[in-house]
């Protein structure tokens, strides 16, 4: 019993770490899956931050793509309402700030085979735009 038990355990982890390790832009992950005093199985999922560039995102979607720097193939990261976007000072800003082939890092769980991210960080800051305006005034002098 306390044998097919581990082996339970060790298989779970095995699967964990494959469905993790698809994920090339991880930094950092732990699943761990546990046991408690009456036997049963405890699993918890911490989040896991990446580093990329925005592949694709279109307003609208329930979901935004990422490219790490070591691999092309852009992976999916589904959003929800409580994903927020902030500038390198940490400053929310709005989703139309990302375009394509802006450095990121994000804050993502696997959630049910779905990577689902919390927080998106802009590396670079943002181009200032100052609006220069000019007026003219015309007088007309009568003689």
């Amino acid at each position: 019993m306390k044998h097919s038990r581990l082996v339970k355990l060790l298989a779970t982890g095995a699967a964990s770490v494959l469905a993790l390790s698809a994920v090339s832009a991880q930094e950092s992950s732990t699943t761990t899956t546990t046991t408690d005093g009456r036997g049963n199985s405890v699993t918890t999922t911490r989040t896991v931050d990446g580093t990329g560039v925005v592949s694709a995102y279109t307003p609208g979607q329930d979901y935004i793509s990422f490219r790490s720097e070591t691999d092309a193939a852009p992976v999916r990261y589904y959003y929800t309402k409580k994903t927020t976007v902030v500038d390198p000072e940490g400053r929310t800003v709005e989703w139309s700030a990302l375009r394509p082939d802006m450095p990121v890092r994000y804050t993502y769980v696997n959630e049910g085979g779905r990577m689902v991210v919390s927080k998106v960080t802009l590396v670079k800051p943002l181009p200032v735009v100052e609006k220069e305006t000019t007026s003219t005034t015309t007088t007309t002098i009568k003689h």
